[in-house]
């Protein structure tokens, strides 16, 4: 199965931006992350590397990123009449499934990292006195687990909405949709728990009795979970007989 999946992949890879305007979108949507990289490092010099703020890039790129190429997976493959082909294949259901994930993951870490790098470069340049700066230990691994894991979560998420789309444009609208829903239901509790007496009270004892550390693994376990959950859910939701029946 191993070959069949580099074989998915490398066609994914290829049809990545092949889509029309996608490339445009792609750069669009990179660029905001990409200014962050530079002007974020800049303005917080040592608090960069060592305040854990770069989990704000690690998050922010490979949801965009793959929430902007997964959709595709399959969707595109229905806008070009391809999806016939690909399932009369011999490649089997998890090995078409996997190939056009792992791009997608791959694509949407891969940049998040290059980023991540940018912003260390970007502030050893501000900051240059003959010694390196680099990530505090705690927050590079934190910056490295978060991301894969929010592309591996979306990358899920994604591939449900492919599978069922008619275009590439309504699988990422719903998808992105979805995702939305709960960074605006955080955003609701949050504003509720500031804009109270008492609300103010328990969130700043939340924030004072958790350390970098422990957020960090209390958002990783809750990622990993939802990321499990989403692929089990993909895998069981792609059978080729279904896929066949609504062509």
């Amino acid at each position: 199965m191993y070959k069949d999946i580099l074989t998915v992949m490398w066609k994914a890879l290829k049809g990545l931006f092949r889509i029309q305007g996608r490339k445009g979108q792609t750069i669009l949507m990179m660029f905001t992350p990409l200014m962050l990289a530079v002007v974020m490092p800049l303005q917080l010099k040592e608090g960069w590397v060592e305040s854990g703020l770069s989990l704000m890039i690690a998050a922010i790129i490979p949801l965009l990123l793959v929430g902007t190429s997964i959709p595709a997976a399959f969707a595109s493959e229905r806008e070009q009449h391809t999806l016939p082909t690909l399932l009369a294949s011999r490649l089997s259901d998890r090995a078409i499934l996997f190939g056009k994930m792992i791009t997608s993951v791959a694509f949407g870490w891969g940049i998040t990292l290059i980023v991540l790098l940018l912003g260390l470069v970007t502030a050893n340049i501000a900051l240059w006195d003959g010694h390196l700066l680099f990530y505090k230990p705690s927050v590079f691994i934190a910056d490295i687990v978060i991301s894969l894991l929010v592309s591996l979560l979306i990358a899920g998420a994604g591939v449900l909405f492919s599978l069922r789309a008619e275009s590439v444009q309504q699988a990422q609208q719903s998808l992105m949709a979805v995702m939305l829903i709960p960074l605006m239901v955080l955003q609701a509790a949050f504003f509720v728990l500031a804009t109270t007496a008492s609300g103010k009270t328990k969130l700043k004892a939340i924030l004072e009795s958790l350390s970098f550390e422990q957020f960090s693994l209390i958002l990783v376990a809750i990622l990993a979970l939802l990321a499990v959950a989403m692929i089990i859910i993909a895998i069981r939701q792609f059978k080729r007989e279904r896929l066949i029946l609504t062509l």
